[in-house]
């Protein structure tokens, strides 16, 4: 996949400093918050209008309270405006703490790559086949698996989801692991290592705990 991007931040690296309106209220998050307090797990997703980013949400949750046993917090970036955000978790509550970013700045100060959206792209989001949820009887074409889901979860796209999407396709998604000292000691981005086929996919939960077992220690 090629793709229109600066560098990643890797392990060793001061994590940029961000702003950002939180989805539970008015307050803001930013990863001040965290600097000389704890370990932080950062997860950038694009808008809920992503199916892949709703699951792994979920996701998210269900190893919140294992992360937070080990002394490290959780954070999600959602890339919707915090009116939708709010309704949405409002009928869906997580516990794991959001805040909004609809322009994808946190994305571009983290280096998170966005591919070019070449034929050729849209050819292999048509023909490679993806199951990374383990929910479908056996993989699907990437595009008929995010149109399942959607039915799978009655979520209809919005006309802000709309417009989300032709800001942030087809921006990929990142977990950054950050110790208390604001440096990044872990990073994990989508399709890294599997190219097109790695859609969808999430570090696992044992390697998202190990990294957060390493940055403890």
């Amino acid at each position: 996949m090629s793709a229109s991007m600066t560098q990643p931040v890797t392990p060793g690296q001061a994590a940029p400093d961000f702003a950002l309106p939180a989805v539970a209220d008015a307050e803001t998050v930013s990863l001040a918050d965290y600097r000389g307090r704890s370990p932080l797990l950062l997860a950038l997703m694009v808008g809920l209008w992503c199916p892949f980013c709703r699951r792994q949400l979920v996701e998210m949750g269900k190893l919140e309270g294992e992360l937070k046993a080990l002394g490290v917090e959780s954070l999600c970036v959602v890339a919707t405006e915090p009116e939708s955000a709010r309704l949405y978790f409002k009928f869906r509550p997580t516990s794991v703490r959001l805040a909004s970013d609809p322009w994808l700045t946190t994305h571009r100060a983290y280096g998170v790559p966005k591919p070019e959206a070449t034929p050729e792209l849209l050819e292999a989001l048509g023909t490679v086949k993806v199951n990374p949820f383990g929910e479908f009887p056996e993989p699907m074409p990437i595009m008929m698996a995010a149109k399942a889901m959607d039915a799978i979860d009655g979520y209809a796209p919005s006309p802000s989801d709309k417009v989300d999407i032709e800001r942030q396709w087809p921006q990929l998604k990142a977990l950054f692991m950050i110790d208390r000292e604001g440096i990044v000691r872990w990073v994990d981005i989508e399709c890294e290592h599997e190219g097109i086929a790695g859609v969808g996919k999430m570090a696992s939960a044992a390697t998202i705990l190990e990294a957060a077992r390493a940055v403890v220690h």
